[in-house]
């Protein structure tokens, strides 16, 4: 299996608020193999203020984990694919709404134009869903994004079946495992899992 040690790896998150404190851990978890983590987020990640997170909070604790201010705005993260800056991307947590644009080709965040301008080089985009009508509206959009070239997902589970039938949230803790069978170009199996 590949060591990711010295790996460029995007590190980009979506406003699945409820999710970041598994999502900070997996990104310690990835910062701990030596890779070097840039960081990403969307619009809403880096600045709406929830239950769950204050935007500045959230903004401070990827800083604190990546060493680097996130990138937030269009402009920041148009270079990765020209300037060839990563060797994979992760979007953890990818929102319903995220997983649509990437579908439909829509690149109007910092994520989903980092996104379009990395897969230009023909490297791996992972993603870690968090949505709950992903067995709804946007089972479509995931089976669009399964037949994709050069993109990934962790595995995930519905996370509450009984309240939230269509909900899916990625096993955040196999992000690691997943990304390394990424780089090599494979799909980690099974990707569906139990809770």
């Amino acid at each position: 299996m590949m060591e990711l040690s010295d790996m460029r790896i995007g590190c980009a998150m979506t406003g699945s608020f409820c999710t970041f404190k598994s999502v900070f851990e997996a990104w310690r978890s990835l910062k701990a193999t030596g890779a070097a983590l840039t960081p990403i987020m969307s619009f809403n990640a880096a600045s709406v203020d929830t239950r769950f997170y204050p935007a500045r909070a959230a903004v401070a604790e990827f800083m604190a984990i990546t060493g680097k201010k996130p990138l937030a705005t269009l402009d920041a993260v148009e270079p990765i694919g020209p300037k060839k800056l990563l060797d994979a991307l992760v979007i953890a947590p990818c929102t319903g709404n995220t997983l649509a644009k990437l579908a439909n080709g829509i690149a109007d965040t910092p994520v989903t134009l980092a996104a379009k301008s990395h897969l230009r080089n023909g490297r791996p985009l992972v993603i870690a869903v968090s949505s709950n009508d992903a067995l709804a509206q946007n089972a479509r959009n995931i089976g669009q994004l399964l037949a994709m070239r050069n993109l990934y997902f962790v595995p995930f589970a519905q996370d509450d079946p009984m309240n939230k039938p269509n909900s899916l949230v990625a096993r955040f803790d196999m992000l690691v495992e997943t990304l390394k069978w990424a780089l090599e170009g494979r799909q980690i199996q099974p990707l569906l899992r139990c809770s």
